[in-house]
């Protein structure tokens, strides 16, 4: 029962710092996040209604380009190293306001780009003959200096409403 009660008392306190992080964004708008530029723009707006409740449909762009004067880097040690799929995300956007509804995004990530490599195996075809084939490798991620990344996705909002988003930094320097 303690423990309930102490959980209660800090969980107002440590969600608050973890958006105390996070930086509002307008539409237009650019921020510099860390040395990055972030820029989200609404590329498309439309009205629908679900189950008898209207909503805005909102296309979303997010935009990210790299003016830390460096470049960031990440190599897999091998094929099964899932850790660098989760530090290569550099950026998120998350709609305060946004329902979900549809299966549609609460949130989008500007992820780095990935470092793909060709393989080149010898295998057999379906005659059995040796053939030789092609298979691309994810190596690594990248984020060079000047690079422009961009992701979109679409938010449902109450109707009458603009998507409220903030911004926070992913990147694990």
């Amino acid at each position: 029962m303690k423990l309930i009660k102490t959980l209660t008392f800090l969980l107002p306190f440590l969600m608050a710092v973890s958006a105390s992080y996070a930086q509002q964004i307008k539409d237009g708008e650019t921020l510099n996040v860390n040395g990055i530029a972030v820029t989200y723009s609404v590329t498309n707006k439309e009205k629908l209604t679900i189950k008898d409740q209207d909503f805005d449909r909102y296309k979303v762009l997010a935009s990210i380009k790299n003016n830390t004067g460096k470049s960031f880097n990440i190599r897999l040690a091998n094929s099964l190293d899932l850790t660098g799929i989760s530090n290569s995300k550099i950026i998120e956007l998350d709609c305060i306001n946004a329902t979900g509804a549809r299966l549609t995004s609460k949130k989008v990530q500007v992820s780095m780009k990935s470092h793909l490599i060709n393989v080149t195996y010898p295998t057999k075809d379906k005659d059995g003959k040796s053939i030789t084939a092609i298979l691309p490798v994810t190596a690594g991620y990248y984020f060079d200096e000047g690079q422009v990344i961009e992701n979109d996705a679409i938010f449902i909002v109450p109707a009458g409403e603009v998507p409220q988003v903030t911004v926070r930094s992913l990147l694990k320097n």
